[in-house]
Parts: structure tokens; sequence; C-alpha cells
């Protein structure tokens, strides 16, 4: 499919998104094949915002489309949460998240996880930072001092890296509120936070060795006035879900292509690189929802802490259930 003609086919479909969405396995006019669907919608939120990931991510759902023979129309909002809702009302069918939302999506969605991304590096796991202006004298020991003496910038409440990391990984092992601790705190998207860090306008803000890597390459003069200050232990890379009431045809057809999208050799395995490239993977490997327990116990230890800070015995005691639970899958797990 050019990308001419998805252009036309995402505006004629922008006119009648209520009549074209799927929320299971419909079927294409009798031009198509019967287990084609009228089309897919597939949502992103990525931390560099619309305006520097739609260009990226869109040779790849041009890609998509002409493999299941369908038009593939992006999705973007301004919140995970918004976005597991549309899924969970079968408004959007297939999705890129970060950790706490595909888990989000598969317990509250009816989604499941088809594949991981991987770097270009070959790694499949990531890591949150801290970040502050270079020259700006803050180190970690400041930001752990509290005292409301700077600004931060976090990351989308659903932010595996820019909420629930931190938390996870700083904050709360030390007994810190960042809410006591700073002084103003904006949530943002990376991008945007590492921009505002950049030019004086925060503190000191959340990001990700993802988003570090990107900055670097499309913004390198902003990038050099950064610094980083903390990063986490290695966390889940980010996986494609798609809704459980697919037609099984359709969702093998969508996890083929993805897990042989740039393998190869030939011309055009070296272009499908190319596009990978430019979203900083190398490939996506097949996962399914054990992938994503490492997030679960992230998740479950941030409810106990919150729970322990509302005193409710009830809450406390699920979330401790739930730790124990998933920290004994992983001492079991090879």
């Amino acid at each position: 499919m050019s990308l001419s003609s998805s252009a036309r086919l995402l505006g004629a479909g922008a006119l009648a998104v209520a009549a074209l969405t799927l929320s299971g396995c419909g079927k294409r006019d009798d031009a198509g094949p019967a287990d084609a669907p009228a089309r897919i919608t597939f949502s992103i939120l990525s931390a560099q915002g619309q305006a520097s990931a739609a260009p990226l991510w869109q040779p790849l759902l041009d890609d998509l489309a002409e493999a299941i023979d369908a038009p593939v129309r992006p999705h973007f909002a301004s919140t995970y949460a918004t976005l597991v809702e549309d899924m969970k009302r079968g408004d959007t069918q297939v999705a890129w998240f970060s950790g706490q939302p595909a888990v989000d999506a598969i317990d509250n969605a009816d989604a499941e996880l088809i594949a991981r991304t991987v770097n270009l590096e070959g790694a499949d796991s990531y890591r949150s930072t801290l970040i502050v202006r270079r020259g700006s004298g803050i180190t970690l020991n400041d930001v752990l001092a509290c005292g409301k003496r700077y600004s931060f910038g976090m990351g989308d409440a659903q932010s595996t890296s820019g909420t629930l990391a931190p938390a996870t990984f700083l904050f709360n092992p030390r007994g810190i509120q960042p809410a006591a601790c700073f002084a103003t705190i904006r949530s943002d998207n990376h991008e945007r936070n590492a921009f505002n860090v950049a030019s004086g306008v925060l503190d000191v803000a959340a990001s990700n060795s993802v988003t570090s890597a990107a900055f670097r390459r499309q913004n390198p003069t902003l990038a050099g006035q950064i610094e980083q200050i903390w990063q986490s232990p290695p966390i889940p890379e980010g996986g494609i879900v798609l809704r459980s009431d697919l037609d099984p045809a359709v969702k093998e057809k969508i996890r083929s292509f993805f897990l042989t999208y740039g393998q190869g050799d030939g011309v055009e395995a070296e272009r499908q690189r190319r596009v990978l490239a430019g979203l900083s993977y190398s490939r996506f490997s097949a996962a399914d929802d054990d992938y994503l327990d490492p997030v679960r116990e992230m998740m479950a230890d941030q409810a106990l802490v919150e729970a322990r800070g509302r005193n409710d015995r009830a809450a406390i005691a699920a979330a401790e259930r739930e730790l124990q639970r998933l920290r004994a899958r992983r001492e079991v797990r090879p």
C-alpha cells in the first residue's frame, strides 16, 4: 500500500469512525477476503509525543495494513488511561503500550500480549532515569533531601518509567512522597519534560533510556544540556497488545507480521529494519503475559505503599498477597 493510498484510506475512515471501528471479528465487503477486518485502529502513546512519534510509526502501520489487507488507523491520546479505556470499549484493537498500561489492558480491556520490543542493542529492557540541566550542580542526594527546593517533571500517571519505576526503586524505599518533596510537580511526556529540563523550566524530571537516546539523535544540541543523575534497574520494554476477541485468523496475521518484521535478508528486510531503527527497535520478539510480571510486582509494591498510607487493612492484605504470589512465580521461573 502506498503512502498516498494510506492517506486516502485514513482520511475516509476519519469521517466514519463509529461506523467502521471494530469491536471484534468484523468482515470487509465482498471485494475483500472474508477474514480481513474492515479496519484496525492502533493506539500509541509515545513518550515523545504525537508530533514526533506519528511520522516514525506511520511506515510500520502502512506495512501492517498491507500485511492484513485492511487499513490501519493510528490513534493517539493524551493519557494511557484514555487509550486503555478506548480498547476496553472496542474502539481500538491493537496497541503499543509500555508495561503498566499493557497490564491494565490485559486485566481490564480483554487484551493479550503478543510481542515485545527489542532495542537496537538487542535488549528487551530499558531503564527509568532522572535528569537535570547540565551544570546545574543538582545531585541525586540534593533531590532526595527534599525540602521543596526543586520543580519536578513526572510522567503520565500510568507511565512505567515516568512514574511507577521512580516510585518503586527510588522514592518508596526512602519513604519519600513526591508531593511533599518537591516545590512543584508537572506531569507530561518524557520529550516535553526533557525540553523543559534543558531550557531550565524544570529542575529535575523523570525520563528513560529510550527517550534519551532518541533525544540525542533528534536534538543533540538540547540533549547536550542534560545529564543523568539516577537510573533504575532494568524494566521490561513495551509490547504489542491486541483485543482477545479479534478473529483468530486476523490475530495470527498481526502476530506473524510483528514477529517477522525486519527479519531475513534482502532489500525489503533492510527497509523494514530502517523503519524499526527510527523507533529505536531492532525487532519484535514473541511474548506472553508472564513477560510483564516484573511490572505487576512493581504495581503491587506501589499499591502496598499507598494502602499503608491510608491504613487500609484490606488493601494492605491484598497487595501483600499479590506480592507473595508474584515473588513465588519469579523464584520458580528458570
